[in-house]
């Protein structure tokens, strides 16, 4: 499959899913009519304007134009970015939710972390 078909494809059927139409995203954006309709046939964005509709769309331009099946690049789980923590800052994190969880309860909360297991994961 061509790269500008998989643009055309992936990019109409994240505007499907927006619920909005083209002709209001190009209003959005300040593009002129059919500036993105032309995209259907064998027209290609500029670079420029790639990175504008990703953000617009709020997907990567990898996945835009089929360098990447993921659409969003911010799909990362808790564990992935609590893995990638110092030990001060998963300590630090930790001190954030007790203080969190403690208002929460609307009292003094007595959860007890081993430090020492923290420091054992680097």
């Amino acid at each position: 499959m061509s790269c500008n078909k998989v643009f055309s494809e992936r990019l109409f059927e994240i505007i499907k899913k927006s619920g909005k139409s083209v002709n209001q995203i190009e209003r959005e954006l300040g593009y002129s009519r059919n500036s993105i309709s032309n995209y259907k046939n064998s027209s290609e964005p500029s670079g420029t304007r790639l990175v504008e509709l990703a953000n617009y769309l709020k997907v990567t331009p990898d996945y835009l134009v089929g360098l990447s099946n993921e659409p969003n690049i911010n799909k990362k789980s808790i564990n992935d970015i609590f893995i990638k923590l110092s030990s001060n800052e998963k300590i630090e994190l930790f001190k954030v939710y007790k203080e969190w969880l403690s208002n929460y309860l609307g009292g003094e909360c007595s959860l007890d972390i081993n430090i020492n297991i923290i420091k054992k994961d680097e």
